[in-house]
């Protein structure tokens, strides 16, 4: 189940019984009830939501705050395992993923997420100091959508964003 199918059956439910419990919504839709929560408390919220993934906290914070002001909403997660949990809960829109993570590297996260009924249709943009063509290609291969290369042009990157998100329909 994508994003927007998830939150269109949380609105079919509510629209059917105004006063149905998120307990409810958890048990009928088979998420847990703090995802049905924060979703329903997010509805009005309608920027793109973005998650950076990256251990290098330098980096990550530098690139969340010139992605808030271009009006982002902005999620970080410091290594793989993290990714994945945040990818399922806070459903973003794209993902900004480094290859180099602790305990499991970019790659992984990126096959696990495209494998996940929940994550699949979520772009990823890999972003990374690796800049060989083998790993540009392995990087697409496990299912990046796009791969960018540290240092990165800032403009550059967030019209790579725009692209990735304008074409993916988020």
């Amino acid at each position: 189940m994508n994003k927007d199918s998830i939150d269109d059956k949380i609105l079919e439910l509510v629209g059917k019984d105004e006063k149905i419990s998120n307990k409810e919504i958890s048990r009928i839709l088979g998420i847990p009830e703090e995802e049905v929560a924060a979703r329903i408390g997010k509805f009005s919220d309608t920027r793109s939501k973005i998650l950076i993934v990256d251990d290098e906290m330098d980096t990550l914070l530098a690139l969340k705050k010139s992605l808030e002001v271009e009006d982002y909403l902005v999620v970080e997660a410091f290594d793989g395992q993290e990714a994945i949990n945040k990818a399922r809960t806070e459903i973003p829109d794209i993902i900004l993923l480094d290859l180099m993570l602790p305990g499991m590297d970019g790659y992984e996260v990126c096959a696990r997420l495209k494998k996940d009924e929940f994550t699949k249709n979520i772009p990823i943009i890999m972003l990374t100091a690796r800049d060989t063509k083998r790993d540009t290609v392995k990087g697409l291969e496990a299912g990046a959508d796009d791969y960018v290369t540290k240092p990165f042009n800032l403009n550059e990157l967030k019209a790579r964003i725009k692209s990735v998100l304008r074409r993916s329909g988020n």
